[in-house]
């Protein structure tokens, strides 16, 4: 609910856009050093302290509720997204190495994924009795307490990966080595690029809270029509598994579907149209868990959090250019207008998947069969 705390507080359409600006902004400038940082330091400690600094970005947001206060939680947020973007994703591709199982990410991110969608739509849902209960505050409170529990869980797992070899190789060797795999693999560059384009998208969620205002419906009701989108996307990303092996062309085909859907259901201007923006949303999100393990299949060095933070760079890049769009684009259009021209890039990375989707792993398939 915050972008309604933000609105509640007396900011523009134009202001909120500034924060999400502020936002990929700071991910923009730590995506990448953060991820060598990952390459050469324990991943595990990484992920937890990209936890507890989200928690303070929550934490500030309650105690100071102004611009300054949004912008400086936003700060905070974006420095623990670039912390754990890439981070997570080489942890769990490396673990599973270190078993002989990387057959089994797709399988694995999807479920992951799904379970975190299912934890978003369970807070989602308890968003309305807690905003009734306690307001914002309470809100924020339980966010933050949630950032807490998420540290512990990152504090519980193993790392196979050995810290100490890893720090041997340095930081800028795997900066530089990262750069390098990205740089002259051009099966890596592309899928890079597909993944940036493709997250940066996301950033459509953004404004569903302020879309589903401008159709006529209530704070209380507001959370229940985004635990739609969620869900889908949780359904979206457990059928990612599955799908991993499916033709270059089925995810052409879903993805150019998915524009149609969001952009259909936006211009329709009703809670109903909640719908097909939440079976877009979906389909999107499984073509994105999809693509991002086939990212994680083409990586062979050893500087996997880097390459995969060289994505999430670009991705930050994607979402500023989505929240300056909305920023501007809010003086003379409504969000209806705004969330259905942005289907307009999503339709044309449909024609790029087919350039730029990696081979799947041969082993992904047997693995998944297996389990």
């Amino acid at each position: 609910m915050y972008q309604l705390l933000f609105k509640d507080h007396g900011l523009s359409p134009a202001q909120i856009s500034l924060l999400f600006v502020i936002w990929s902004a700071t991910g923009f400038v730590l995506e990448v050093p953060s991820g060598a940082w990952a390459d050469s330091y324990s991943r595990r400690k990484l992920l937890m302290l990209g936890a507890l600094i989200s928690g303070l970005g929550y934490a500030v947001w309650i105690a100071l509720p102004s611009f300054a206060g949004f912008a400086a939680g936003f700060v905070l947020w974006g420095a623990s997204s670039a912390l754990i973007s890439g981070t997570y994703e080489a942890f769990v591709y490396d673990e599973l190495a270190a078993r002989g199982r990387t057959g089994f990410y797709p399988t694995l991110l999807g479920r992951a994924r799904s379970a975190a969608f299912v934890a978003n739509l369970a807070a989602t849902v308890l968003a309305a009795p807690l905003f009734d209960l306690g307001g914002y505050v309470l809100a924020g409170a339980v966010s933050v307490l949630s950032c807490l529990v998420e540290a512990a869980v990152a504090w519980s797992l193993p790392e196979a990966r050995a810290v100490d070899s890893a720090r041997t190789e340095g930081y800028l060797r795997m900066l530089r080595t990262g750069m390098s795999e990205v740089l002259t693999s051009h099966v890596v560059r592309r899928a890079v690029l597909l993944v940036a384009l493709l997250g940066g998208f996301l950033a459509f969620d953004e404004y569903f809270p302020l879309f589903a205002r401008e159709t006529g419906a209530a704070n209380g009701v507001i959370p229940l029509l985004i635990a739609g989108t969620v869900a889908a996307q949780a359904i979206g990303g457990a059928l990612a598994g599955p799908a991993y092996k499916l033709p270059v062309a089925t995810f052409t085909v879903g993805l150019a579907a998915s524009a149609v859907l969001i952009a259909t259901g936006a211009l329709g201007r009703s809670a109903w149209g909640f719908l097909p923006i939440a079976i877009g949303y979906g389909v999107l999100q499984l073509v994105i868990v999809v693509s991002e393990a086939r990212l994680q299949d083409a990586i062979s060095g050893p500087a996997r959090a880097t390459v995969t933070s060289v994505s999430g760079l670009f991705a930050e890049v994607s979402a500023i250019a989505v929240y300056g769009g909305f920023a501007l684009g809010s003086i003379w259009f409504p969000m209806s207008v705004l969330i259905a021209a942005l289907t307009v890039p999503v339709l044309l990375t449909a024609f790029v998947v087919p350039l730029a989707l990696p081979a799947p792993n041969s082993s992904a398939e047997a693995e998944a069969s297996e389990t």
